[in-house]
């Protein structure tokens, strides 16, 4: 050993090392303490690294005793380290779960549960009533080129719906590729024409669009719902026999329809259907839903233009159809005693929850 220092007697450091590293290492209350403690006991500045970097320093013939002596203190200490850390992990994952513990017997937080728009509602209802005759679904394009909004269905270029005023035109003046936000769904039907093999049953939601201002019964963004049946001998009371078991099914089965004469482009001879009321069944004066008239104005209707007909390359002389058209806020409006459109786009969660 002549070749250490004088104080440095590596057996002594080591048992010294032993002797103190249980008290040490149990005191470690947290994992950083014990990285502490385990770097001051075997660390790189630690005694026993004093006597690693000294090995090569000491008498060859006591070399194999300190070396002996070196490898216990490492894995005597090792060891101590290691079944400390593993007490040590366990408690701060006690302590972790705890801190983050969730009560599960606690009342939850709930978001209230939403619900279809009045409007949706309307629509389905009334699509499920038509395809339970048998109708088909049909939908199209909202941005709709002005020959099947207006040409395909024999409105004329003079009709003042066709005025900038009246119409959302999105390219509007070349007659030939005019594009707009369609004023109705009656441009599915055309379509449809085009594209299929009569019979033709089919019903049409969808959204359409005017410039009008917004009041109590007009918005520039509303919802439309038509219809079209396209067959061999159709006739005018099967029109009316069918949009009367429509009434009976939304609004009751004691309903009864009247038809009065109108006059729309593609459709002739055109009428507009009235319900009985449903409230007061009768006339009843004051009646919230009918004033005491005793009948509530709901769609037109009519046969289909043989205009229309031959526009779509089917056979005006063979077949013969009718087509509806309503407005779902409208029949909810009337339903419900709603007295203004306003509602339906105010997002007023008071009306709104009601439906």
């Amino acid at each position: 050993m002549s070749n250490l220092p004088p104080s440095m007697d590596p057996i002594s450091v080591l048992d010294k090392a032993i002797a103190d590293a249980p008290e040490l290492i149990e005191d470690a209350s947290t994992l950083a303490e014990l990285e502490a403690v385990e770097g001051s006991i075997v660390g790189k500045d630690s005694p026993v690294g004093e006597v690693r970097r000294a090995m090569g320093k000491i008498d060859a013939a006591l070399r194999p005793a300190v070396g002996a002596k070196l490898n216990e203190a490492s894995s005597r200490v090792t060891k101590l380290i290691d079944a400390r850390r593993q007490v040590l992990q366990a408690a701060e994952e006690v302590r972790q779960l705890s801190a983050e513990a969730i009560d599960v017997t606690l009342e939850s937080i709930r978001l209230k549960r939403g619900a279809i728009n009045l409007v949706q509602q309307t629509i389905d209802e009334v699509v499920d009533i038509f395809v339970g005759l048998g109708y088909q679904l049909a939908s199209g394009p909202e941005a709709e080129l002005a020959y099947y909004n207006f040409d395909a269905l024999n409105t004329p270029p003079t009709h003042p719906s066709r005025w900038e005023s009246d119409t959302m035109y999105l390219d509007w003046g070349d007659p030939s590729d005019e594009v707009l936000l369609r004023t109705q769904t009656s441009p599915v039907q055309a379509r449809w024409m085009e594209t299929h093999e009569p019979p033709v049953y089919i019903v049409v939601p969808g959204r359409t669009y005017r410039k009008d201002t917004i009041d109590a019964t007009h918005l520039p963004v509303f919802h439309q719902i038509e219809g079209l049946a396209v067959d061999t001998n159709l006739k005018f009371s099967d029109l009316k026999g069918t949009l009367l078991h429509f009434a009976k099914e939304f609004f009751g089965q004691t309903t009864e329809v009247r038809l009065r004469p109108h006059f729309f482009p593609f459709t002739e001879p055109s009428a507009e259907l009235d319900v009985s009321c449903f409230s007061c069944d009768g006339g009843e004066p004051g009646c919230r839903v009918c004033g005491g008239a005793g009948w509530l104005e709901l769609l037109g209707c009519g046969m289909v233009d043989p205009n229309v007909l031959d526009a779509a390359g089917y056979d005006s002389t063979r077949l013969s159809g009718f087509a509806f058209g309503m407005g779902p806020e409208r029949l909810a409006m009337t339903r419900h005693g709603i007295d203004s459109l306003r509602h339906f786009i105010e997002n007023d969660v008071r009306f709104l929850e009601q439906f």
